[in-house]
């Protein structure tokens, strides 16, 4: 399969997958309008590192965010990652989440700054780490396309593994990221194939 070829069954999955995408992004903005409505007291539920109260935070932190404009700017990269991630197949999809959730939040319980650490960046560095070293081992020419559109429409999320803006979690984009990209390596011990099959076939990647 050509590269035209390949570029063109990645749109078609994309589209195919775009609805999940997008009720996964609506659910962030159901549970932030319930948030809201309580006045951001569901952020007590972040990550407050080396506290015990702040455990539960490994699990809930990446739903929660600080306001509407913090969620507006995950809600973009979210969708278009979540729907990138998904055409390697809803396994990966799924372990790859739980993965980020558990491994970067945990490092930022054992490392990040005394403060509540809350929002999705920290997963959504982990699918963009992930995509981009997934193309230099998978070496495919579907995952070398989907690196390439990482890199171009979401390039600036580099920058954010930097701790350049006051009051963002750089710790949860830098562990995200490492815990995307460690994801890479723990992948050839999954067995991901024989899961896949439980998958309805548009779900899984050829």
């Amino acid at each position: 399969m050509g590269f035209i070829d390949q570029f063109s069954a990645i749109v078609d999955m994309g589209v195919q997958h775009a609805g999940f995408a997008l009720l996964c992004v609506l659910f962030l903005w159901l549970v932030h309008i319930v948030n809201f409505f309580l006045k951001y007291r569901l952020n007590y539920l972040g990550i407050y590192p080396r506290h015990i109260f702040g455990l539960p935070g490994i699990l809930f932190s990446p739903f929660l965010h600080g306001n509407f404009e913090h969620l507006l700017l995950n809600s973009i990269p979210a969708f278009f990652l979540i729907d990138l991630v998904s055409i390697y197949g809803m396994f990966i999809l799924i372990t790859l989440t739980i993965y980020i959730i558990l491994a970067s939040g945990l490092l930022i319980w054992l490392f990040g700054r005394p403060a509540i650490h809350v929002g999705a960046s920290g997963v959504m560095l982990g699918y963009w780490g992930f995509l981009l070293l997934s193309s230099y081992h998978n070496g495919s020419a579907m995952a070398i396309i989907l690196a390439l559109i990482c890199l171009y429409y979401l390039g600036s999320m580099a920058l954010s593994l930097l701790p350049l803006e006051k009051g963002a979690s750089w710790e949860a984009h830098v562990f995200g990221f490492a815990s995307g990209v460690s994801y890479v390596y723990l992948l050839p011990y999954l067995p991901v194939d024989r899961i896949n099959a439980f998958f309805p076939a548009d779900w899984t990647m050829s």
